[in-house]
């Protein structure tokens, strides 16, 4: 990693992405790991960026990284019955493998190539916390820590509290791995988490896996406990239809009307995929400012089907993002098959239009500063105060160079692949992508081509 946090203070770019469009003449300044001033500043550039645009760095805002292990595996359907349960037997399969030297190096990789893909803050919905299935040592929450730092990447670790096997049902197999015990132990394990975290790099928040593995009353526990710290509640919430069946069978509502039911919802308080969910239950979800979090490759993957994008719009809800089971990480890819997805299930474009009629802006946002608002950071935009995480385009690539700059933007985000970003700055630290890599044994050895030119 080069570091460009001293002598880089000043960087003007031929584009920066201002929130709504891409600006010329404006130059950035960073001091301490946050932006200090934008605009047509008299500082003389230390980073000049010509051919280059400098866009805020994207926010996954839902990953489990040591997914990535399953990538190619799972995807053979002898007998035609492959589904997201069927998918969740492969991951339980990995589940017990898992040492904290696997989970270490799987997450490291997956966090290295999220910064290859323009992604500066990771939200790590992480629930595998146990190295053995008996006892509770927590010691892959350390492992994925370690990976984090390896890599660079700012990590939001979002602990989870998974305390059931399902709907009235014990901990089995695998399961035993993410054994939480107690609302109060997950408590104090953010508690312990919080006075140990790195502050330049590392936040945290907490999650309800679901509504199969808490019950309604420690959920309203641990939303209180969590409301009481400031942090953000995360939860998969009615990502398959059996999920819902089951929750419907058990309580008499959908897990959406069971959530607002048991809490109060807010801002603070993000759905997970919402694949299944009702007009009238987002309008309900919305009413207090609820989040969303689309992941549409992993939904894809799973067959988890499509979040109904006209709903959530007409509620007032504006996504996030987040590359979730990671056998694909790209937010390029996310962004646009969030749009994708809604043009195949209606037969209409533009569904996440905004009132000027344009696409890019809203897909761009989601994944930055609604990521950073669900993870409960101060970044996703270019703006005084924010966190100095940035990315770099490069403006010459032969899939956006001719494209008109009043089009940029859509064109990166509809016709461009990760190759067009340069180079990521977590608190101002540059780090180039990478351009090859070998391995050795279980870990990956990651050659980093030296910060030469420009970023």
């Amino acid at each position: 990693m080069s570091d460009h946090a001293a002598e880089a203070s000043v960087i003007a770019a031929e584009l920066t992405w201002t929130g709504h469009r891409f600006e010329t003449g404006v130059r950035v300044r960073v001091r301490d790991g946050r932006i200090d001033a934008v605009g047509d500043l008299p500082d003389p550039p230390t980073l000049s960026l010509p051919g280059r645009a400098l866009l805020p760095g994207f926010v996954n805002a839902h990953s489990h990284a040591f997914q990535r292990g399953l990538r190619g595996l799972g995807e053979r359907f002898p007998e035609d019955a492959g589904s997201f349960w069927t998918w969740r037997e492969a991951m339980y399969g990995l589940v017990e493998r898992a040492t904290p030297e696997l989970v270490e190096a799987v997450s490291r990789e997956a966090f290295e190539e999220m910064l290859d893909a323009g992604i500066t803050t990771v939200g790590e919905f992480h629930y595998l916390h146990h190295a053995t299935p008996v006892g509770r040592d927590w010691s892959l929450d350390a492992a994925v820590r370690r990976a984090a730092a390896a890599a660079g990447i700012r990590l939001v670790l979002i602990e989870v509290a998974y305390l059931h096997g399902g709907i009235d049902q014990p901990l089995a197999g695998g399961q035993t791995r993410f054994d939480g015990g107690s609302v109060a132990e997950v408590v104090g394990r953010l508690d312990a988490l919080a006075a140990d975290l790195d502050p330049a790099r590392e936040h945290l928040a907490a999650s309800a896996h679901s509504v199969r593995a808490v019950t309604p009353e420690e959920l309203a526990e641990l939303h209180a406990a969590v409301r009481d710290r400031g942090l953000p509640l995360h939860l998969h919430l009615e990502e398959q239809p059996a999920e819902i069946e089951a929750c419907r069978a058990r309580y008499g509502v959908d897990p959406v009307a069971l959530v607002c039911d048991t809490i109060d919802v807010d801002a603070s308080v993000i759905a997970v995929h919402a694949t299944h969910t009702r007009p009238e239950d987002f309008r309900r979800w919305a009413a207090g400012g609820g989040g969303v979090c689309l992941c549409p490759l992993t939904e894809a993957n799973l067959g988890d089907g499509l979040a109904d994008g006209p709903a959530m719009m007409a509620a007032g809800i504006e996504p996030c993002l987040g590359t979730d089971s990671n056998a694909r990480i790209s937010m390029l890819e996310e962004m646009r098959w969030m749009e994708l997805g809604q043009r195949l299930r209606s037969g209409r474009r533009g569904v996440f239009r905004d009132a000027e009629g344009t696409v890019a802006p809203r897909l761009l946002r989601a994944a930055t500063q609604r990521g950073a608002a669900a993870l409960g950071i101060p970044a996703g935009a270019i703006r005084p105060g924010m966190l100095a995480d940035l990315i770099t385009v490069d403006l010459t690539h032969p899939s956006i160079a001719d494209v008109p700059a009043a089009e940029r933007d859509a064109a990166i985000v509809f016709g461009a692949g990760d190759e067009v970003i340069r180079a990521t700055a977590v608190g101002g630290r540059w780090r180039p992508r990478r351009e090859h890599r070998n391995r050795t044994g279980d870990a990956a050895a990651v050659r980093v081509a030296p910060m030469t030119g420009r970023p």
